[in-house]
């Protein structure tokens, strides 16, 4: 299988870096062909600027590489940190520049006057691993998880890519035990989410 790994983190080191290599040890492992990148160690530019909007837009070679892979990916993993309940802005930029319409999504009428949106990715599933600070039962009593939202509804629902997230929280309290449980678990459900 193909898959894409985008990692949003700034911080070289960081537990997210930890992640993204016990993601990318599995998957090398069991021979799955890989598609990583590191958006800021790469200086991803995030800003969508005009003249890449329409859908015939001659797009700069980076950003054509990051399209041609996610759309060839059998598979999907996003690692990144919630900040203010949402990813960094990097990664939404990403989002925004590289899941391009008529390339992941495209609308059509639904018959009722409005339109539906379809998925055109590949991909038969996506894993979203994210880390935070605030232990994860307060940030849904206090919001309702947005990030579970967006990933599944906003983004990968538009795209028909069925999600599955893994939460890692409070970071900054935890142990080394617990830290080496959770690269654990995140290289047991690569394993299980991509055979």
């Amino acid at each position: 299988m193909k898959i894409s790994v985008i990692l949003g983190h700034p911080t070289a080191g960081s537990f997210n870096h930890a992640i993204a290599d016990a993601a990318l040890g599995d998957l090398k492992t069991r021979g799955h062909q890989v598609f990583f990148h590191d958006l800021y160690a790469e200086r991803f530019d995030p800003l969508l600027v005009t003249g890449e909007i329409p859908r015939e837009a001659v797009l700069p070679a980076d950003l054509d590489l990051h399209c041609g892979e996610i759309a060839a990916a059998d598979g999907i993993i996003i690692i990144h940190p919630n900040w203010w309940s949402m990813p960094p802005a990097i990664l939404k930029g990403w989002v925004d520049r590289v899941l391009r319409p008529g390339m992941a999504y495209n609308f059509e009428e639904d018959g009722k006057g409005g339109s539906r949106s379809v998925g055109l990715l590949r991909a038969k599933r996506a894993l979203v691993v994210t880390t935070a600070n605030n232990p994860q039962e307060n940030e849904v009593a206090m919001l309702g998880d947005p990030l579970e939202g967006w990933w599944k509804r906003c983004v990968f629902g538009l795209c028909g890519v069925p999600v599955e997230r893994r939460i890692f929280s409070p970071v900054i309290l935890s142990t080394l035990d617990q830290r080496k449980q959770w690269l654990e678990d995140v290289r047991q459900a690569v394993a299980e989410i991509f055979p």
